[in-house]
């Protein structure tokens, strides 16, 4: 018997490979058929080659291992070994015969991870053939999260996820495909645990997607709006209804999420408080609409990134956002100089915020006589430019002369679409 074991990762394709296998006596060519896989998972396959003749023991004895990483040479995804933290834990089989020899497959089905970065028309194309891929975001169904996931990627299986922290592993332990989360607010400004998690992780920012946040105040049928005392919803919902809610008289309570506020009304039967949420979530959980567009200020957005295990290839045929994170030695202007190469590359910011520096948050003067301590601070920027303009490239090369610490969060294109 000759065994070999691989783990191949591929999308929804059909798998093809060729190779040869060494007998005792003969070494006859093989062909492994065609199959497909029905969904975007990473896939491992391990195949045992069976001699058919028993030994004495009855068990099969293994002759020559076949490595079959050389028989997908050719494919675009990348191998691991079947000491992969990723091993398939729900395996289908099937066997065929060639030439004398035994074959059993081996398959499983977990997530899709491309060897390399992809384009960004193969990102585009990714998402408007309608693969159904499996997207992560915070909170529960009826959130402006699951809303701006599926804006991001139609079609997908969007999976919730009750953090943050939980979205950001789900995407890097292969239980889901990628992760759209909220960075920043039109109203509410930035998210900032996020920042921390962009950092912290190793995901690559693949796109954007602005959402317009729609308020609505909803209760359980019968209820109406005097009858109400108090209402729920996550603390910038409820800041962003302020003006509304202490006209209507009533107190507040912070939860995790809308979504999850309008779910504890409408399974606790409550009679006396409401919840700020959306549409989507009234429907979800039988709720009735008390009034719509509860919010203070009309133009309330949010704008969510995109998040994925390997970035995709810039280009230039679409206006292009790059967002990157660096630290700076203190010093007089030193801010200044960081900002001015983007300035003289004609570069425009979008969006500057500053975050510290967990590792080391106190650093001592370097002026002896002084004595004095002060902070150490990481700049996250976003600017118009893709890292495929030379422009672009020549600015962080700048920057990186002087910066302690660079990092590109990635560089994608800009959500032009209507909110």
């Amino acid at each position: 018997m000759a065994t070999a074991t691989s783990n191949i990762r591929s999308p929804s394709i059909i798998l093809f490979g060729k190779g040869t296998v060494s007998y005792q006596r003969t070494a006859a060519p093989f062909q492994i058929p065609q199959f497909a896989l029905n969904r975007p998972r990473f896939t491992a396959l391990f195949a045992s080659l069976h001699d058919g003749n028993n030994n004495d023991d009855g068990s099969n004895k293994i002759t020559k291992a076949v490595g079959l990483e050389e028989l997908f040479e050719d494919s675009p995804y990348d191998v691991v070994s079947k000491d992969s933290p990723f091993h398939p834990s729900m395996i289908s089989r099937f066997r065929f015969s060639f030439l004398g020899l035994s074959f059993t497959f081996k398959i499983s089905h977990f997530m899709l991870r491309y060897s390399g970065p992809l384009s960004s028309t193969q990102f585009s194309n990714s998402v408007s053939a309608g693969s159904r891929l499996r997207v992560a975001y915070q909170g529960v169904r009826g959130a402006y999260s699951e809303a701006a996931a599926e804006k991001a990627y139609p079609n997908c299986e969007a999976v919730p996820c009750d953090q943050f922290d939980a979205a950001f592993e789900a995407v890097e332990k292969w239980i889901v495909d990628r992760a759209v989360l909220p960075i920043e607010n039109s109203l509410g400004g930035s998210i900032h645990r996020n920042y921390d998690l962009l950092l912290r992780h190793s995901l690559h920012i693949v796109g954007e997607v602005k959402l317009a946040v729609r308020h609505c105040l909803l209760a359980n049928h019968g209820v109406r709006v005097e009858d109400l005392q108090r209402v729920l919803s996550h603390p910038q919902a409820l800041a962003q209804c302020e003006n509304t809610l202490t006209k209507l008289g009533l107190s507040r309570e912070a939860t995790d999420d809308t979504a999850l506020a309008a779910k504890y009304v409408a399974f606790n039967k409550l009679k006396d408080t409401g919840a700020v949420a959306s549409s989507s979530a009234a429907k979800i959980y039988g709720l009735n609409i008390l009034a719509e567009d509860v919010q203070d200020d009309c133009d309330n957005v949010t704008r969510f990134l995109m998040l994925a295990r390997e970035p995709i290839i810039p280009g230039v045929e679409k206006p292009f956002k790059t967002s990157i994170v660096f630290s700076l030695e203190e010093g007089p202007g030193v801010l200044f100089k960081a900002l001015a190469v983007f300035a003289l590359r004609h570069i425009n910011l979008t969006k500057i915020e500053s975050r510290p520096l967990r590792n080391q948050p106190l650093r001592a003067s370097d002026d002896s006589n002084n004595g004095s301590k002060y902070f150490d601070y990481l700049f996250y920027v976003d600017f118009e430019a893709s890292m495929a303009e030379e422009r672009a490239q020549n600015a962080l090369r700048h920057l990186k002369e002087f910066a302690t610490f660079l990092r590109v969060l990635g560089s994608y294109p800009v959500d032009t679409t209507m909110l």
